[in-house]
């Protein structure tokens, strides 16, 4: 991917080396994928599971935070780019849909941290927290990233960085509270069906992302479509599902299968239209 020597992102807050006490909280996105992953290799309940990690609000303090410059190190500044860049990409494609667009923030921490929606730990992997609107990341993710589902290069990361700002853009159109206000009047098998096709639905908006990224800057080089499809199969529930207890549960699906996941990438890449995005009402899923 062609990211160096471009504009940083004045929206990262880089917090590594610090860390507070470890309770934990969740709020959408990839990271809520390893909580139901550990659940299954304990033999827990992964639903139970995700309702004890949401419930954490609090105890985590705060690190002191700084700003990311051409000074940092290598991976903060990709990541700072790679926000700076959905925040032009989105800019543009909300003043077409007049609307104004607000830029997500972006907390890098190492460890543990506080968020709007509790505490952050690195175990969860990347999520968005829509109480702060910020996408909260601990860059030691995409080692475990290529170890343990040995998914790897850097428009991989990109497009997990990108999947985390879908559901910033999910939340400021009002998506988010839509599915969640639903949570009461549905059984658990239901609401994971709305889980699943908000989860889908970000994917395609990285891949709208991705679309209009490469138009802007030419970001893209020979196999970084074929990472970012790579990380979509990996963490499809499917897959996961099978890795870690031997078998496939669709009921408990909550992200989608590999090859939604990874249909509903390239469908935004492809299309670069927001418009084709209704996961909900969709036949092609």
């Amino acid at each position: 991917m062609r990211w160096q020597n471009r504009r940083l992102s004045d929206n990262v807050e880089d917090r590594r080396g610090g860390g507070g006490m470890r309770t934990i909280g969740i709020g959408g996105g990839i990271g809520g994928i390893i909580i139901v992953v550990l659940a299954l290799l304990f033999n827990q309940d992964p639903q139970q599971a995700l309702q004890s990690v949401q419930q954490g609000n609090g105890g985590a303090a705060q690190s002191e935070s700084r700003a990311v410059t051409t000074s940092s190190d290598e991976i903060s500044r990709f990541a700072s780019t790679v926000l700076a860049d959905t925040e032009e990409v989105w800019s543009q494609l909300f003043s077409e849909m007049n609307k104004n667009y607000k830029d997500a923030g972006m907390v890098l921490y190492t460890d543990y941290d506080q968020s709007g929606c509790g505490a952050a730990q690195s175990a969860m992997g990347p999520f968005y927290c829509p109480a702060d609107e910020k996408v909260y990341l601990d860059l030691n993710f995409f080692n475990e990233m290529e170890q343990r589902f040995k998914v790897a290069g850097d428009f991989a990361m990109a497009y997990v960085i990108a999947h985390e700002v879908g559901h910033h853009v999910q939340n400021l159109l009002g998506t988010s509270r839509k599915v969640q206000s639903m949570r009461s009047q549905l059984s658990e098998r239901e609401y994971n069906k709305l889980s699943v096709m908000l989860e889908l639905q970000a994917d395609f908006l990285a891949g709208v992302w991705a679309h209009h990224a490469q138009k802007k800057h030419n970001i893209l080089e020979p196999g970084d479509i074929e990472e970012a499809l790579n990380a979509a199969s990996a963490v499809g529930d499917d897959a996961l599902q099978k890795a870690s207890q031997g078998r496939v549960v669709p009921d408990a699906f909550t992200h989608g299968t590999s090859a939604q996941r990874v249909h509903w990438f390239k469908k935004g890449f492809e299309t670069g239209d927001i418009r084709q995005g209704d996961t909900f009402n969709a036949t092609d899923l």
